[in-house]
């Protein structure tokens, strides 16, 4: 399809006019509420938008000021998000799951001046800060639930807010329509975090054409038309989604559906049979996990099976081609399962998905494409286009994107520098980051390692800091390994071990419900995912999974000791971002004692430590962890 003209129509509320105008009553919009899809046009959103835009106006906010949102992915969000842009304002993200120190740091240091928040949950995070939020002159709610009992000034109703703005527009019923006319593209409209895995995120500043001009090279290389549906499931402040939800459909007019519920996006994934998805490796490791733990509860036969078709699938998969019979007897229905029998595109991106978790889904008929790109740099700017089977690369750039090696080696490894005109802007409040980020020459440093095969396609390795060396000299990388063993459907999180170590070792997180179904299958009686991990033959049957991937590494690489950890790593904690991405510092800091542990030798360490509930509570775990070594090494020299 033909892309909006982005010379007059540079900003995301001047889009949203011209696709009411041209398109009032096409689908732009659907939310599941009790069962039941309910659909909003171009127009519809078009009016939510200015209603919501008056109000914030009537609160006082001025250009150039900051909105912040936290709750759920709802057309209410969206909403609210443009409506901040209507009136000049820029609008920052803040995690649904986020703890309150965590949201006090974001609305402090971006001087936010309202919140948009979803319900009593949310705000009574906001409503526990104090200093950290001085700033703040309004915590606006939508789901009235539960808040009759507060008394805080700040607090406005979403119908106060609406009426609000009501008057507000019957006193000056064009403000809002030249409030958009004054917007320029080169404004800041999203200040997106950035993904923090060495301290607190930063904002990074995203401006509305450089970053529509880049969504519309995503389109050139990945093609949307206005009759292709997308589900919103990952988090609305990630980037990704950002351009998923907000870029992509003013541009394309793809049509954006919300699920009612975490518990229901499967089910409702299913039955709007989306076009485009874009999940996080996570998801898809979690998916791949599901599905294996249904063929587990199914009878011998549909287990043969399905193990057979896996087998084929992935081995045709390495011949380039699919394997049709297995598409026919078990694919086809599994595709149908999920929802993913009209895919078109399917992309993963945030973090690298390992190769055997690719080679499934290829497997399974899953268009599924890997993708390339940062917070600052607008989301993604490579993609995998080219005809054929890739499970290591990244794909090539966006025609409207460089990317270079800085400071390659034998090998062509170094770290990868990108420039388009889509880059961020810089980063709020800090200059000196903001000049860090880029080269003399106006490339981005991306602090990622990798290189560019003889095809121009990008191979991602690692983050340049977390690329490790043993102190034998060998090199590798901690993320290629873990993904390797997270394709385990028993293995949810992990941590490799071993720079400036002899060997390498692991810390292993079980996945909760895989274990917890093979320990029922098992007769094995267990109370907690402590309990559980804990258990002689759990820990046996990691060990397995353990062995299955050193097979498929060089003996240097391989897995020498590992212990599983009595507690899921967690974004609460500090041990993941908020995208689950390992903070490797955290991890070595606070499990000091049982690294030391495991290259010391000993066979059991004792643990006494705080941890932090969903609900903020803190509690104390005291374990006794047993230490495993791999069936290879099974005399370990001690580190010295």
């Amino acid at each position: 399809m033909r892309l909006p003209e982005l010379e007059t129509l540079d900003t995301f509320p001047k889009l949203l006019l011209h696709n009411a105008a041209n398109w009032p009553d096409a689908i732009a919009l659907r939310e599941k509420e009790f069962g039941i899809w309910n659909e909003f046009s171009w127009v519809h959103c078009r009016d939510r938008v200015r209603e919501i835009a008056y109000g914030l106006k009537a609160l006082g906010l001025e250009r150039g000021e900051v909105v912040a949102i936290v709750g759920r992915n709802r057309p209410n969000w969206l909403w609210s998000e443009l409506a901040a842009h209507c009136v000049g304002c820029m609008t920052l993200g803040i995690y649904e799951d986020v703890l309150a120190q965590e949201a006090g740091y974001l609305l402090d240091f971006a001087q936010a001046r309202v919140v948009v928040c979803e319900d009593e949950e949310q705000v009574d995070k906001i409503l526990e800060l104090d200093r950290e939020a001085a700033s703040l002159r309004w915590i606006v709610y939508h789901d009235d639930r539960g808040m009759r009992k507060y008394a805080d000034p700040r607090l406005v109703g979403w119908q106060q807010l609406l009426h609000k703005g009501a008057a507000l527009a019957g006193r000056h019923p064009g403000l809002i329509d030249a409030e958009i006319a004054a917007g320029r593209g080169q404004d800041v409209a999203v200040l997106c975090t950035t993904s923090g895995t060495t301290a607190h995120p930063k904002l990074a500043m995203l401006q509305f054409r450089p970053f529509l001009e880049h969504i519309a090279a995503y389109l050139r290389a990945d093609p949307r038309e206005p009759e292709d549906e997308y589900v919103s499931i990952l988090p609305m402040p990630w980037i990704m989604e950002q351009v998923y939800v907000v870029a992509m459909p003013l541009l394309s007019r793809i049509r954006v559906s919300f699920p009612e519920s975490q518990e229901t996006v499967m089910r409702d994934l299913r039955e709007i049979g989306p076009t485009h998805v874009l999940l996080a490796p996570r998801v898809w490791e979690q998916t791949a996990a599901d599905l294996r733990s249904r063929i587990m509860d199914a009878g011998s036969v549909t287990r043969h099976l399905f193990d057979w078709a896996v087998r084929r699938g992935v081995a045709a998969v390495e011949k380039g081609r699919r394997h049709r019979t297995a598409d026919l007897l078990v694919f086809a229905a599994l595709r149908d399962r999920l929802g993913f029998s009209r895919l078109k595109s399917a992309a993963t991106g945030g973090a690298a998905l390992g190769p055997d978790t690719f080679r499934f889904f290829l497997a399974m008929g899953v268009p599924l494409k890997q993708l390339y790109g940062q917070t600052e740099a607008a989301g993604a700017y490579t993609l995998q286009v080219h005809p054929g089977i890739d499970t290591d690369s990244s794909g090539v750039p966006f025609d409207d994107t460089h990317i270079r090696i800085r400071d390659p080696d034998e090998n062509g490894v170094g770290e990868i520098l990108t420039r388009h005109a889509g880059l961020f802007a810089g980063y709020f409040g800090s200059e000196a980051a903001s000049r860090e980020a880029f080269t003399t020459e106006g490339w981005m440093a991306t602090g990622d390692a990798g290189f560019l095969d003889e095809k121009g396609r990008l191979t991602v390795i690692d983050r340049m800091s977390d690329i490790a060396t043993t102190s034998a000299g060998t090199r590798f990388s901690p993320q290629f390994i873990e993904n390797k063993l997270k394709f385990s459907p028993y293995i949810g999180e992990c941590v490799v071990l071993g720079n400036a170590r002899p060997w390498l070792a692991a810390i292993l997180c079980i996945r909760y419900s895989m274990v917890a179904k093979w320990a029922e299958a098992s007769r094995i009686g267990f109370t907690t995912y402590q309990n559980l991990a804990g258990n002689e033959r759990v820990q046996g049957l990691l060990a397995g999974e353990v062995e299955k991937v050193n097979a498929s590494l060089p003996e240097a690489q391989r897995i020498r000791r590992f212990l599983l950890l009595y507690k899921e790593l967690d974004p609460d904690d500090g041990e993941l971002t908020r995208t689950r991405k390992v903070r490797r510092g955290v991890i070595d800091e606070r499990y000091a004692g049982l690294i030391q542990a495991i290259y010391a030798g000993r066979d059991m360490v004792h643990v006494e430590t705080e941890v932090t509930f969903e609900d903020g509570r803190k509690g104390r775990i005291v374990a006794d962890l047993a230490i495993h070594d791999s069936s290879a090494h099974r005399l370990v020299p001690k580190a010295a």
